[in-house]
């Protein structure tokens, strides 16, 4: 596999689960450090309130596969001692503290890359370690809002929307672990590592597309547009059973004829329609029309002679759709992984990429709460089965 050998820390929350995920599907070596009672993205509700039977978050499942997981105590100091030694052994640390947390433990990446020059850590928070913001608290929702993407998300006539989703998360999670392969092929050359810092708010300022590069080359404000593209080239209408993507300005004569055929096509075959700058100046009228021609079709009818014209045309499809397209099951997409301590097996979303030669795959379920206690700390650490017990009754894995 592309990362065999590759040794990882994972402190990290749903901020950036997904980038220690991607590692392990890769091949790292990934070790999921959680507090003696679990992650608390472990659950749905209430678990820190004394839920008798809190529920198992999906997420967390999907976003910890392939890792290896382990309870430790990082408020204790036997706790960081044994972090420290486990950090002499690796190659990577991901984490999501606030910024100076780590430090005030003794544990933050100035202290570390002394005992371990060779030791990359990836921090990923809602602002980043420098700048006036950096204490201020984030999520998904304050990344999206002040990173910009919440303001053109929507449509023209309502208030700004959060998009599905934690977007900013998995943005921030493919930065970061692109930063960490970065740096891993840096440290082959100066055989040291560094510290790579990732914000939120500025993984949601990267991924806007054209509204930045707009408001700074044009000084266009991008507005709320729902169904529709930025530039009006694209948009979303309704057929008789469910929506569908329409490109508007491609092959627009032969899309006209079709219209046309069917007797549908009303006054678009006029020959003011031919300039491109007099249909983006009467969008609504054109929508209109094929908002009454879509609706006179399936999908389907519309899809399969489409992209035989050359329309790049999608139907929107919904998750059960997703599951059941006959493109993923061709590509394998989809993964089935066992859960034995639940007797079943579930469904998995699999690799973002193919390599010719390298496999991926999804190595083993997301761990139990300290599943793999006995062999890190007995196997590697060296500590008895009585130096654990102790261990584990004063709190500290």
């Amino acid at each position: 596999m592309a990362l065999a050998g590759l040794r990882v820390l994972d402190l990290a929350d749903e901020k950036a689960s997904f980038c220690s995920k991607l590692l392990g599907d890769m091949g790292a070596e990934v070790i999921k450090v959680e507090p003696p009672r679990g992650d608390p993205s472990r659950w749905i509700g209430p678990f820190w309130r004394g839920a008798p039977h809190p529920e198992q978050s999906l997420s967390f499942w999907y976003n910890n596969t392939s890792k290896l997981g382990i309870t430790l105590n990082l408020e204790s100091k036997p706790g960081q001692e044994i972090f420290r030694r486990l950090s002499e052994r690796i190659d990577v640390i991901v984490e999501t503290s606030p910024p100076g947390y780590l430090e005030s433990l003794g544990l933050g990446y100035d202290g570390l890359s002394q005992i371990n020059p060779s030791l990359i850590m990836v921090s990923v928070t809602g602002f980043g370690q420098s700048g006036p913001y950096r204490e201020y608290n984030s999520c998904d929702l304050v990344a999206s809002a002040m990173g910009g993407q919440m303001y053109v998300c929507g449509a023209s006539d309502t208030p700004p929307l959060k998009p599905y989703g934690q977007q900013s998360y998995y943005a921030a999670s493919l930065f970061a672990a692109i930063g960490v392969l970065l740096a891993l092929r840096e440290r082959k050359h100066s055989g040291r590592g560094q510290h790579i810092d990732v914000s939120l708010q500025e993984a949601v300022a990267a991924t806007l597309e054209h509204v930045m590069v707009r408001y700074f080359h044009e000084g266009m404000v991008s507005k709320r547009q729902g169904s529709r593209y930025w530039n009006g080239s694209f948009c979303l209408l309704p057929c008789k059973d469910g929506y569908i993507a329409l490109s508007i300005h491609i092959q627009w004569q032969t899309l006209v004829e079709w219209l046309d055929s069917e007797g549908m096509a009303s006054d678009l075959t006029g020959e003011e329609w031919q300039k491109e700058e007099y249909r983006i100046q009467h969008l609504d009228h054109i929508l209109e029309i094929l908002g009454h021609w879509t609706r006179t079709h399936t999908t389907a009818e519309l899809l399969e002679p489409g992209q035989l014209m050359h329309f790049p045309w999608a139907p929107v499809a919904s998750p059960e759709k997703v599951a059941n397209s006959p493109q993923l099951k061709a590509r394998d997409f989809f993964v089935s992984l066992a859960h034995p301590e639940a007797k079943a097996r579930f469904i998995y979303p699999g690799a973002p990429y193919r390599f010719s030669r390298s496999p991926w795959n999804i190595q083993r379920r997301a761990p139990l709460i300290g599943e793999h206690n006995t062999r890190v700390y007995h196997q590697e650490l060296g500590f008895s089965q009585e130096k654990l017990n102790e261990l584990s009754s004063r709190n500290v894995i």
